[in-house]
């Protein structure tokens, strides 16, 4: 087993079974459908044209590149699609490193290569530190000797390839390899987030093009308003307003409300009934009251449910999980009338009633409270979230402890 960095094999010679010089090679493939990681083939630049020759035909490597051709092995190359070519497709682009958690440039890419009558050629990373970067920089104008003497000095910083997804610019390349959306999956929302505030436009929309909804959603919220603004006009209506239905309803009211009146009708018309109507009530509000910072998904129960049927609630809410801190307790006309903390109701007997485990003399606010009154009771009361009710007592809404930090982010 041996490393080549592919900097090295760009331009190498390659040689016949005879000895003689069959052309120089100008590329390297790889067949993500087939396999995302092994070379597939290598395009040669040779007297008569571009010709693609199978890894499998390689003997050796050592300065130049041994094969087992015969003539007629080679067959034309008649263009690049469906393969990811290493030196277009990697070499300087940006790409996602899903350990790291950032977006990097790619210096160089390391491969192996190994066996005796099949010759493997695998990709096992990309080189984004100054090695790789010293490496191209100065082939052919220092000597070997004193190039690979000056290359061990410097630090290698090399991403495993199986932690990398790019993110393919031209849309008219992009399948060549797919982003592995369980890989981002996995990221936390705010990691998901700053990765995409570093990406180029195109790529953005390359990314977002990729994600499911659910994971975009989230990523989406965490994430600059005017980024946010920028792109979703970028999606086409329905994957948007797939994308939207997702989120919680305060903060897609927000983001629409940042959209060109006609953009944001168009997103409400493709939005399912019960989401559409949650947003629209809230895009009545002015965003630094705390109508405007509420939520509409929130638990609500009357006083007489049993802690059991509050447990079961749980079980089945898909609100945001800041929202799950408390249930609140309303009568027959949505009136607010109490609080239970889920850590009292977790310790209760499921057969209790949650009125006699409800707090007394809970905290709320009206709906045209500013933002700075809201911010207050919240550091006042140690609240995790505060309720909106409005003159007549009616709960309406919930705000919840991350849209206050991020309003006093914003401040700052």
């Amino acid at each position: 087993m041996a490393n080549y960095p592919l900097s090295d094999l760009i331009g190498a010679a390659v040689y016949d079974s005879a000895g003689a010089q069959a052309g120089r090679v100008r590329e390297l493939a790889i067949v993500p459908q087939q396999d995302s990681n092994t070379i597939a083939a290598l395009v040669l630049k040779t007297k008569v044209g571009m010709r693609l020759m199978a890894t499998h035909q390689i003997a050796g490597i050592n300065g130049g590149i041994k094969t087992r051709l015969r003539e007629g092995d080679l067959t034309e190359f008649g263009g690049s699609e469906g393969m990811l070519m290493l030196s277009r497709d990697l070499l300087d682009q940006q790409i996602i490193d899903t350990n790291g958690r950032k977006v990097v440039r790619v210096n160089d890419v390391e491969l192996i290569g190994e066996g005796a009558e099949k010759f493997v050629l695998r990709v096992s990373g990309v080189d984004i530190g100054a090695r790789g970067a010293a490496r191209r920089l100065l082939k052919g104008l220092v000597p070997r000797t004193a190039l690979n003497a000056f290359l061990a000095k410097l630090s290698s910083k090399l991403i495993p390839w199986d932690y990398v997804d790019l993110i393919e610019t031209d849309p008219a390349r992009r399948v060549k390899l797919k982003i592995s959306g369980d890989k981002l999956a996995t990221l936390h929302p705010a990691d998901l987030a700053d990765i995409i505030e570093d990406l180029a436009p195109a790529e953005r929309e390359a990314l977002f093009q990729t994600l499911d909804e659910d994971v975009a959603a989230q990523a989406l919220e965490e994430i600059d308003p005017k980024l946010q603004v920028s792109i979703l006009r970028s999606l086409d209506t329905e994957h948007a307003a797939d994308i939207v239905e997702e989120m919680d309803p305060d903060a897609a009211a927000d983001l629409l409300s940042g959209l060109p009146h006609e953009h944001s009708e168009e997103i409400l018309t493709e939005m399912q009934p019960e989401e559409r109507h949650e947003v629209e009530e809230l895009m009545e509000f002015e965003e630094d009251t705390a109508a405007g910072r509420m939520t509409t998904d929130y638990m609500a129960l009357l006083p007489t449910a049993r802690v059991a049927y509050a447990i079961e609630m749980l079980r089945h809410f898909d609100g945001p999980l800041e929202s799950m801190s408390t249930i609140y307790l309303v009568d027959k006309d949505e009136k607010l009338v109490g609080a239970v903390p889920l850590a009292r109701m977790v310790l209760a007997n499921p057969a209790t009633p949650l009125s006699e485990i409800s707090e007394g003399g809970h905290i709320s606010c009206h709906p045209d409270a500013d933002e700075r009154e809201v911010a207050e009771m919240f550091d006042k009361y140690n609240l995790l979230t505060l309720p909106v009710v409005d003159a007549d007592g009616v709960l309406t809404g919930v705000i919840t402890a991350d849209d206050v930090i991020s309003l006093l982010r914003s401040k700052l």
